[in-house]
């Protein structure tokens, strides 16, 4: 059974195209090596950020293939698995085992509204088909199904689930995962505008969007947090509020790759049915943008922060 950390900044990775609306791999190649170089802690690909829903099945074996060789064992690389039919989804998973990816972040069953049992048995079917670890994605905001801590119980016996992406927005979910299952269940943040205070209450990472433009930011905060050294992480938080609500957008992807584009690191390029921004909307995102560019703060030696390991 493989193990992750799960601890640190996991960035959900976009997915550059090209004009021609081809994955544009020497710009996702300049983005991972941006992320790498600031110190992230593992990738995610083809995530609600990674436009998964618009990739065709045989893109994501190319982007996972081109991934793993390109990070090299550096950090770990997991790819999303999200789909409607448990067959697909163990199949999916089974394929990401056999391309070298390191791990699964898994979702719930899209589209049909599954009852509790349903999503438990969903997660141990995948479970049960691979080896490599999962994370599961606990989002039901944005995916209309919460995974409880009734349902963590249940899977409790699958030593491959690992971690839980946390993006509940009920802080107390944190506190509450924590009382009952102690450290069996590695939790990282999944919503940027409550990074820090996730940290602040135990949790081990985050899983973020704006690193995708502001990779530096996002793991100094982390290891300010993880150092103690509050002050600091939270003047830096101040700073990137307005940008890191920019993640909690119905057009996320398409805010954040107009900042990532601003730093140099992606293009504004979306697939459809999602079209670029343009006119007011996109002036009032560049203006937060820019805003921030000219106030970008100087950033202590995160690097060389000690962070232990839990």
């Amino acid at each position: 059974m493989k193990h992750i950390a799960w601890q640190g900044v996991y960035p959900a990775l976009l997915t550059p195209f090209t004009e021609n609306d081809t994955i544009d791999y020497p710009l996702f190649k300049k983005n991972l090596d941006a992320q790498l170089a600031a110190g992230v802690d593992g990738v995610i690909i083809c995530g609600s950020l990674g436009e998964a829903s618009t990739l065709t099945k045989e893109e994501k074996t190319e982007f996972l293939t081109y991934t793993v060789k390109e990070v090299a064992g550096r950090v770990p690389v997991l790819i999303n698995v999200a789909e409607q039919i448990t067959s697909v989804a163990i199949a999916m998973a089974q394929e990401a085992e056999q391309l070298g990816a390191d791990g699964i972040m898994l979702l719930p069953p899209l589209k049909y509204k599954a009852a509790d049992d349903e999503v438990v048995t969903y997660f141990q079917a995948v479970a049960s088909a691979i080896q490599i670890p999962i994370l599961i994605y606990n989002n039901p905001v944005d995916y209309g199904i919460k995974v409880s801590i009734a349902m963590f119980e249940e899977l409790l016996p699958y030593e491959n689930i690992q971690a839980v992406k946390e993006s509940t927005r009920d802080l107390a979910n944190i506190t509450n995962m924590i009382n009952r299952f102690g450290n069996r269940f590695k939790i990282l943040g999944g919503v940027d505008t409550i990074s820090l205070e996730c940290l602040v209450l135990g949790a081990d990472g985050l899983v973020a969007g704006l690193v995708d433009a502001f990779p530096a930011e996002t793991v100094a905060i982390y290891r300010l947090v993880k150092a103690k050294r509050y002050d600091e992480a939270l003047a830096i938080y101040r700073w990137f509020m307005p940008l890191l609500e920019l993640d909690i957008h119905p057009k996320l992807v398409q805010y954040i790759k107009l900042a990532a584009t601003a730093v140099g690191i992606s293009s504004e390029y979306v697939r459809a049915p999602r079209l670029v921004i343009k006119g007011e909307e996109r002036e009032r995102v560049l203006k937060i943008i820019n805003d921030a560019l000219a106030n970008r703060p100087t950033l202590p030696d995160y690097l060389n922060l000690a962070v232990e390991a839990v």
